[in-house]
């Protein structure tokens, strides 16, 4: 049903009257879905606003991964049709890359980016907004060696560890030396990560065993992995984090922090630029009330006459009036998506773009009674 919907926020210099927006929309069980019309100094704004229950039970927040591996991008829409038929999803696109975190069932598969948020969800259903650091070391015959990476491609005298999650090869490489390792568990923070050197040799684009892992290294680190992981030694690795909070289940990298203590945040101090923070754009975010209900929001940018976008703040002022205790951002910019069931629910500029990650609320069914 059409409904007349209008914002007030002064602060952002938007005017109370009525306007044209779409009423509560309920699509899927527990979960509503409304458009929201600001009509602002600067043209008018479309909100659209996405509300779950607390994640716990039959609902769980979690993170999609495109083409379930690191590398490469996916439409969110095509990512929730890949799903089991008694489970569906809803719920908004992450970055054109993997840029941070990436954590899921308590597997780490990408590391974060010093100085921005990752927006992480625990087993209680409550969403952590976190700076996060990791320390990695790797360990084979000699002394543990610092700097190691995940699934990214390592330094010009650095090493990466590469698993499962990244996809069936490492990717292709300079000058670098690669040990292949079985039996390495996944990557668990915290943990001694050991596995076994069945093959070692120069070059890129070794097969990644799915119960294991490759490490591979360039310039002086390549000479150092030579001779300290010969074939059949024991290498180990190792991710120590920080500020990720016991019971995180899932994890992903997002930012700015909008929303602490239920008051907009103004400045950060995470390392965005100001084109990022400043300008009326096309936006997302994810946010929780104090009863625990999530909220997804993407405001449509780029498009005067229907939405000219949000700045960073404008947008933290909409996460608190919509109700949230927390906020952070997930998406700046024209591949700002939301969807449910796999059917695209904003107006991106241009069209969906394909996305590496995503967040989503998933409803599984209950059984059919027998």
């Amino acid at each position: 049903m059409l409904g007349r919907i209008l914002i007030v926020c002064l602060a952002a210099g938007i005017v109370a009257l009525p306007a044209g927006g779409a009423g509560l929309v309920l699509i899927l069980p527990g979960v509503t879905y409304e458009r929201q019309v600001q009509y602002t100094r600067h043209g008018p704004v479309v909100v659209h606003v996405m509300t779950a229950p607390r994640p716990g039970g039959q609902y769980e927040l979690r993170p999609l991964l495109s083409n379930n591996a690191i590398p490469g991008v996916e439409r969110l829409t095509a990512m929730q049709r890949r799903t089991p038929a008694n489970t569906t999803l809803a719920g908004i696109s992450g970055d054109e890359s993997v840029a941070g975190t990436f954590f899921q069932s308590g597997v780490l598969q990408s590391l974060p980016v010093a100085g921005r948020t990752t927006i992480a969800i625990d087993a209680q259903g409550i969403l952590r907004i976190e700076r996060v650091s990791v320390f990695a070391t790797w360990a084979g015959a000699g002394q543990r060696r610092p700097g190691l990476l995940l699934n990214q491609q390592p330094g010009p005298n650095g090493a990466s560890l590469y698993t499962p999650a990244f996809g069936p090869t490492t990717p292709a490489g300079v000058e670098t030396v690669e040990a292949v390792i079985a039996g390495m568990p996944p990557v668990t923070p915290n943990s001694d990560l050991a596995g076994r050197v069945v093959e070692i040799s120069p070059g890129s684009g070794k097969r990644i065993p799915p119960d294991g892992a490759v490490l591979v290294a360039r310039g002086s680190a390549a000479g150092r992995l030579a001779a300290e992981a010969p074939l059949g030694a024991t290498v180990t690795a190792r991710f120590l984090t920080s500020s990720l909070p016991a019971g995180v289940v899932h994890a992903v990298g997002g930012g700015p922090t909008l929303v602490r203590g239920g008051r907009p945040v103004f400045r950060s101090g995470e390392q965005f630029s100001v084109n990022e923070l400043a300008l009326r754009q096309a936006r997302g975010a994810i946010g929780q009330r104090a009863d625990g209900r999530i909220l997804f929001v993407a405001v449509d940018g780029g498009q005067p006459g229907y939405s000219t976008g949000l700045t960073n703040y404008e947008l933290a002022q909409t996460m608190v009036r919509l109700g949230a205790a927390t906020a952070a951002g997930t998406t700046v910019g024209r591949a700002t998506t939301m969807a449910s069931e796999g059917k695209l629910l904003n107006r991106p500029q241009f069209g969906e773009r394909a996305v590496s990650d995503a967040l989503v609320i998933s409803y599984t069914a209950p059984p059919a009674p027998k």
